[in-house]
């Protein structure tokens, strides 16, 4: 792919191939986000994150900033899209993400023999969780009973960070066959 420059009050901007690759797997990651929003949920905030999938498949391909940038992305416009933008279901998005993606920034540098990616899920699910219910302790709910849900919050986060990692595992697999094969060819 090459760049292409788009002009901007006199300033002109390259358009890189990874820009168009960031582009293309947040809107994938935001369609994701959207999807899920409308799936039932027993208890409220207990979601599968599938878009998380696409973070990890980022990171794993391209790298931690662009992960980080289809995670911002993702944030802002499913917000937009579902209509909570600076809402609290948005800061509280925001909070989960920021801590997941900082618990990434930290292990992307651990050995990948120790930390494949079902460890990272699992943990980025963990911290996503943690931050979210530090929020809503700090902000929403101003009172220690909120360590009641710790359990159910932390059990839901080891389940579909075990399940999302798997599927990642299973993805990234796919992928390095199928470019193998593409090679071959």
């Amino acid at each position: 792919m090459t760049a292409s420059t788009t002009e901007r009050q006199g300033r002109r901007f390259a358009v890189t191939g990874e820009d168009i690759l960031i582009s293309r797997w947040a809107a994938v990651a935001i369609a994701l986000a959207v999807a899920e929003a409308g799936l039932p949920s027993p208890i409220p905030g207990i979601k599968p994150g599938l878009a998380n999938i696409v973070t990890l498949l980022v990171l794993y391909r391209a790298g931690w900033q662009a992960a980080a940038w289809v995670s911002v992305l993702r944030v802002l416009a499913a917000s937009l899209v579902l209509g909570g933008f600076f809402s609290p279901g948005f800061a509280m998005s925001v909070a989960g993400a920021v801590c997941s993606l900082g618990m990434l920034a930290v292990v992307q540098y651990l050995p990948r023999r120790l930390f494949g990616p079902v460890s990272l899920s699992i943990l980025a699910a963990l911290a996503h969780m943690a931050g979210q219910l530090l929020l809503a302790r700090l902000w929403l709910i101003p009172h220690n009973g909120i360590i009641y849900l710790v359990p159910v919050f932390a059990g839901a986060a080891l389940l579909f960070g075990l399940v999302n990692g798997l599927l990642v595992a299973w993805l990234l697999k796919y992928m390095e066959q199928s470019q193998r094969m593409e090679q071959e060819q």
